[in-house]
This record gives structure tokens, C-alpha cells and sequence, in this order.
């Protein structure tokens, strides 16, 4: 079955990748900004089913103007991944400048966080009364959906100033929840983690691919 990674993130594409599974790549544009009062469950079970949204709309839209053949189902994949401090409520985003980077870091310093990754499948078909016509309603209809969400904890050593400002200075936090690539410059600030490890560099490898094989039974 068709898969589509609804989701630009270069690190999801490796860690497929790596699971030699077969997919292709559609990159969805979504506001990301958290809600007033929005917890860190309701904010990470927005994105993906927004994500998910998305992707449709757009492939809708390209088989309206194109009339392409997508009478098999197919399955999209989105996923979102988060920080969480320890009181549970405050949400460890990608940074929006140095100020913001710092800000986050210096609370999780010496300290314990969570990375939760929520993914989600919609496995999505051509409607019946679609295949023989194009016309302005939906195209697509969504016959099946499920969300899973990932928790791993993840301890830091002490950050200094100069720690921090060494590695905001290498470009590579700006894109990354939290600030920081486990997989990448920040591995020397982490001293142990509990649960999943691609969980933190972006997506539960094990859970996904599980996730997949369901949507394809179903």
C-alpha cells in the first residue's frame, strides 16, 4: 500500500528510511502555534490531525486539477514532536530565536524532561462515486484513522553559558523541538534517557511501524 510522509522533517525520512520502507514525501504547511491554555496532549493530537488535514485537502485538490489515478487506498503518516518539563504543562518547541533557545535549556539544565511524539495513520480512498467524474466536492474520504503517542524521558547535564552558546552558534537547534538534535551536537548534554531513543530524534520507529502494519490490515 501506497504511503505518504505528510511531513518535511529530514530525520523521519532517515529513520523510515533505515526500516527500508518504501514511501514518498509531501511537505504540509500548518500554524503551529500552541493555543491559550492548551496542554501538551491536546496541543500534539492538534498537529497531527491538522497535518493529516492538510495533506488530503492538497492531494484533493491535485486530483481535482489533474485528474490523477488514486483509486487505491493509501495510507498518510503525520507526526509532531514536542518537549515537556516536568510540571507537565510547559511545552518545549522549535525555538524561535536565541533568547527563546536559551530560555528553554536553562530549565532543562541539571534536569529531567520528556519528548512525547504523537503519530498518527489516515488511510485515505478515492469516494465510489468519484471515479468516474471530477467535480468541486471531496474526493477523498478517510476510512480509517489512529493516533499513538510516544513518551521518553531524556536527563541533561548542567548547561553553561558558554555550553549554549557553543551550540546555538552551530545552527543546528533551530529546526529542533526543544532546541536540541539527541542525534546530533547536543548527545554530550544528555546524560541518560528511559524509553524510546528515535522517539527523540523524531519519530517512534518501532510504534510507527506497527501504527503502519494495522492501517494496512484494516
Amino acid at each position: 500500500m501506497d504511503i505518504i510522509l505528510a511531513s518535511g522533517s529530514p530525520r523521519r525520512r532517515e529513520l523510515l528510511h533505515s526500516a527500508q520502507l518504501d514511501f514518498t514525501v509531501m511537505s504540509v504547511d500548518i500554524d503551529e502555534t500552541p493555543c491559550t491554555n492548551e496542554s501538551p496532549l491536546d496541543y500534539i493530537q492538534r498537529m497531527v490531525s491538522q497535518k493529516a488535514i492538510a495533506a488530503i485537502n492538497q492531494l484533493d485538490q491535485q486530483h481535482k486539477a489533474e485528474s490523477a489515478v488514486l483509486f487505491k487506498p493509501f495510507i498518510i503518516l503525520t507526526a509532531d514532536t514536542i518537549g515537556v518539563l516536568p510540571d507537565g504543562k510547559t511545552v518545549l518547541v522549535k525555538p524561535t530565536n536565541r533568547e527563546h533557545a536559551y530560555a528553554m535549556w536553562q530549565q532543562m539544565s541539571d534536569n529531567t524532561h520528556q519528548v512525547w511524539t504523537a503519530v498518527q495513520a489516515t488511510k485515505v480512498a478515492l469516494r465510489s462515486d468519484q471515479l468516474d467524474k471530477i467535480d468541486n466536492k471531496a474526493a477523498l474520504t478517510v476510512s480509517w484513522q489512529q493516533q499513538i503517542i510516544e513518551r521518553t524521558e531524556v536527563n541533561f547535564v548542567p548547561l553553561t553559558a558558554e555550553m549554549m552558546k557553543s551550540y546555538w552558534e552551530s545552527g543546528e537547534p533551530a529546526d529542533k523541538a526543544g532546541g536540541y538534535a539527541i542525534q546530533g551536537l547536543a548527545a554530550g548534554w544528555v546524560s541518560r534517557i528511559n524509553g524510546s531513543y528515535t522517539n527523540v530524534v523524531g519519530l517512534p520507529l518501532a510504534q510507527t511501524l506497527a501504527l503502519i502494519n494495522e492501517a494496512i490490515k484494516r
